[in-house]
């Protein structure tokens, strides 16, 4: 089984957008079949976090693993770009609670990971590739989250917000099955859309404890009048954004098995759930 890793190592400081707090993060290479992990470096015994789905503890407006009493929160971004780059295995270093929200998108990851470049890897017994032989769907009233048996890589989303400047947004992201013209891809139409909010959430959020990092610089805010940092990325920037979320909760897997994952108004909560019941159906 061909692999990669990054062929130097990366590192990248910003602060977490729930927590608020200012981490350093350091990825470095690692060897074939050691998947991709993080390493909670300001905690005694250096606790290790597998970016499995086993390893998920909290999936409230982002995605948090954790093991034991330790955990990382807010890993999508950063796993989206790791996995969309090709980048199977990986040390993750961090030295606080959750993941650098930088820019609100994973175009400084990717870009990042670009400019190393990667290492070819033989992993000789390495895992079965996941197989989807059944369309697999998890649904919570109107919005849905599935996984359709297809011959490639396929990430297809649909959003619908009353706000006009949102609307109804629907794009599809087909993965390359090699590695650099995926890699291509991934950084110029996946990549660099960013995280939305809406303006008339933001107060609430804030008394729940949540987006103590986020501002106008790291993520786009929507109101009734529109945009109130644009200009915009793309014209749909917001449903690029939730294909990064997916991809990034999918890596999750370790692996992206050759299917069609449709998404509409879904959410990590639902990413998850899907993730899982593809696990369940390897054994």
């Amino acid at each position: 089984m061909q692999q990669h890793t990054i062929a130097a190592e990366i590192t990248q400081t910003g602060v977490g957008l729930h927590s608020g707090v200012s981490t350093h993060v350091r990825i470095l290479p690692q060897d074939a079949g050691s998947g991709r992990y993080f390493v909670r470096v300001d905690l005694p015994d250096l606790p290790i976090i597998p970016a499995q789905v086993a390893a998920v503890s909290q999936t409230v407006l982002s995605t948090q693993l954790g093991k034991d009493l330790a955990c990382i929160r807010t890993v999508e971004h950063l796993l989206a770009a790791l996995a969309g780059m090709g980048v199977d295995n990986a040390r993750i270093e961090i030295d606080g609670p959750e993941v650098p929200l930088l820019d609100g998108s994973a175009r400084l990851w990717a870009e990042s990971i670009a400019q190393v470049g990667l290492v070819s890897q033989t992993l000789v017994d390495g895992e079965l590739p996941l197989v989807i032989k059944e369309p697999i769907w998890i649904n919570h009233g109107d919005t849905f989250v599935a996984a359709i048996p297809a011959p490639e890589t396929r990430f297809s989303y649909g959003i619908d917000f009353e706000l006009s400047a949102i609307g109804n947004q629907w794009h599809s992201w087909l993965m390359a099955d090699n590695c650099e013209n995926a890699s291509a891809s991934f950084v110029t139409e996946i990549a660099p859309a960013r995280t939305f909010g809406l303006l008339h959430q933001i107060e609430h959020l804030q008394r729940s404890g949540l987006i103590k990092g986020g501002s106008l610089d790291n993520a786009l805010i929507c109101g009734p009048d529109g945009w109130i940092n644009p200009p915009l990325r793309f014209a749909n920037e917001p449903v690029r954004h939730k294909i990064l979320d997916l991809v990034g909760d999918l890596s999750l897997l370790g692996n992206f098995p050759s299917a069609h994952f449709l998404a509409y108004k879904a959410s990590h909560n639902l990413h998850i759930q899907l993730a899982q019941k593809i696990l369940e159906l390897k054994f």
